[in-house]
């Protein structure tokens, strides 16, 4: 009895010993499928990645930031953000009471306000203007003064019609 007893719990063990052998392979045949798609993973976001990267620089190519030559034209003013600065001055125009004088229409749901400014180099700027309902774009071009005024004419405007 005692020998049936150690055959029978070394055929148990055999078969627990198989079943480990055999489960041991799947696993490092499915831990390297998910390894090898990581790394396939892992190649298309660095590819994406740098692809972000040179939209991003090349949507920083028209900003006065970027641009050394126009930059140039301010050094005698020693500013430290010269493109703050300016766009600071352009939002102090909204302050006004009614439509901003820069834009060229008149506000329909409320007073039309500049929104978002692109100060594209030592002379324009683009900017976005909007009364919530209605919006459009504007080019000025301005001049920064030596005692730091700066005068803003309006180049050419654009109000974009609703189509329902």
């Amino acid at each position: 009895m005692k020998s049936k007893i150690f055959l029978y719990l070394f055929l148990f063990v055999s078969l627990i010993c198989l079943y480990l052998f055999v489960s041991s392979g799947n696993m490092a045949e499915a831990s390297g499928n998910r390894i090898s798609k990581l790394e396939s993973e892992i190649v298309n976001l660095k590819d994406s990645v740098q692809k972000s990267n040179l939209k991003v620089l090349d949507m920083q190519y028209f900003s006065l930031e970027n641009n050394d030559d126009a930059l140039a034209y301010f050094d005698h003013l020693k500013l430290e953000n010269p493109s703050g600065y300016i766009a600071d001055k352009l939002l102090e125009t909204n302050e006004q009471k009614g439509d901003n004088p820069l834009v060229p229409y008149e506000g329909m749901q409320n007073d039309f306000k500049i929104n978002k400014i692109k100060v594209l180099n030592h002379k324009w700027i683009l900017t976005d203007f909007s009364d919530g309902k209605y919006w459009g774009e504007l080019l000025i071009k301005y001049e920064l003064k030596d005692d730091l005024g700066v005068d803003f004419t309006l180049v050419d405007h654009l109000l974009y019609t609703r189509s329902n």
